[in-house]
């Protein structure tokens, strides 16, 4: 069993259950939890003969660190995708691509937020560095709620090549930076886009901002100078969303 990892909470667990059922090998229940909820993971545990075990909730805890609600799973090891897989993601995709670029977000919470937020707006992947990069762990999935199994995390070699390949395919790339004079509400994200977003507190590096076909900014009105980075970037997906939308 040391080949396996602990993902923890109701909607990471039950997403697993739903998308993923065989790489659960076994889910554990905190004795006394027989809420709805609860039921629910027990009858996908059930149907995808996933076994189900109770044990005391300080077992939990000394589990995990975090918020577990009283659910842990043993899972088989996180999937990340490779640059090969992006190229047969948009080989096979219709119409024009969001994709999310994450340059250099190492804090777990950070990414967990930015995938929820990526698959609520639709985007169709999200890219990451290999390299000074948080990635797919069990804080990640708790914080993205069931996110992480539903859209694709790339993990790429070569950030800035990978961009290259992408302008290539035919997809603009839009960096934000602070000093940018274009607002992303005066962007045109409604065709083929890469929306890019710096490091907490960095921005984007000198090399990917290189790469970028237009920079954009958030207004901000208050005193404050800049936004957390999971939040700044609902704030551009949205944006991009309802551009697409309002066609």
């Amino acid at each position: 069993m040391s080949d396996l990892e602990k993902i923890y909470g109701l909607h990471a667990v039950e997403a697993l259950l739903r998308h993923h059922p065989k790489r659960v090998k076994q889910v554990w229940l905190a004795e006394g939890r027989g809420d709805p909820r609860v039921q629910t993971l027990i009858q996908l545990a059930e149907q995808s003969r996933v076994r189900v075990g109770q044990c005391e909730r300080r077992e939990l805890d000394a589990w995990v660190e975090g918020v577990h609600q009283g659910v842990v799973a043993d899972v088989s090891p996180s999937q990340v995708w490779g640059d090969a897989m992006l190229e047969e993601l948009l080989d096979r995709t219709e119409g024009a691509p969001l994709l999310l670029v994450l340059d250099g977000v190492t804090d777990p919470h950070n990414l967990g937020a930015c995938l929820r937020t990526a698959d609520a707006a639709g985007a169709l992947a999200v890219i990451i560095p290999k390299d000074k990069s948080a990635t797919l762990n069990a804080t990640v999935r708790k914080v993205a709620c069931g996110a992480a199994e539903v859209i694709p995390l790339v993990a790429v070699t070569n950030l800035a090549r990978t961009l290259e390949k992408l302008q290539q395919r035919g997809l603009w790339i839009v960096g934000t930076a602070g000093e940018a004079e274009q607002e992303i509400y005066d962007q045109d994200l409604r065709g083929p886009i890469v929306l890019v977003m710096g490091a907490e507190g960095k921005g984007m590096r000198r090399l990917t901002r290189e790469h970028c076909d237009f920079l954009v900014r958030l207004p901000m009105a208050g005193s404050v100078s800049s936004l957390n980075v999971s939040v700044a970037t609902g704030v551009c997906l949205f944006e991009a969303l309802r551009q697409r939308r309002s066609g």
